[in-house]
């Protein structure tokens, strides 16, 4: 399979609430927003995601078991930015030996957003990472 593009779709009475945090706080813009269905592009060409209004028969996203993961250049300034605003940080800025430094906070629908940049790997994880 050639696959061009990869996005969820979350089925949510919070489209509204979703829109406007990804927008704040990591420059989404809608390419397309129905009021009960928006598209959500983050960045100027990055990936997408969508909220949906449950539609007759849809059952709605729980809110558990999902992580968003962005990679960005520097993630202590994202940290910064999103502490002063007034995030809830529920998992602390620091270092990982498998490669990175990240932090989480929750998105409106309980989904945990995983915010990190990439670092060395210990020496017990290199063996781990593939070509």
């Amino acid at each position: 399979m050639k696959t061009s593009e990869l996005s969820t779709c979350f089925v949510t009475t919070h489209v509204d609430a979703c829109r406007d945090f990804y927008e704040r706080h990591f420059s989404a813009k809608a390419v397309f927003d129905c009021g009960w269905y928006v598209n959500l592009r983050i960045g100027s060409d990055g990936p997408t995601m969508q909220f949906m209004q449950p539609q007759e028969g849809m059952p709605e996203f729980g809110g558990q078991g999902v992580m968003l993961n962005f990679r960005v250049d520097d993630v202590d300034a994202e940290y910064r930015r999103m502490t002063e605003a007034g995030l809830q940080v529920v998992m602390p800025i620091e270092d990982h030996p498998w490669g990175d430094r990240g932090f989480s906070v929750i998105d409106p629908i309980g989904n945990a957003v995983y915010i990190y940049s990439g670092r060395e790997p210990a020496d017990e994880f290199r063996k781990y990472f593939r070509d």
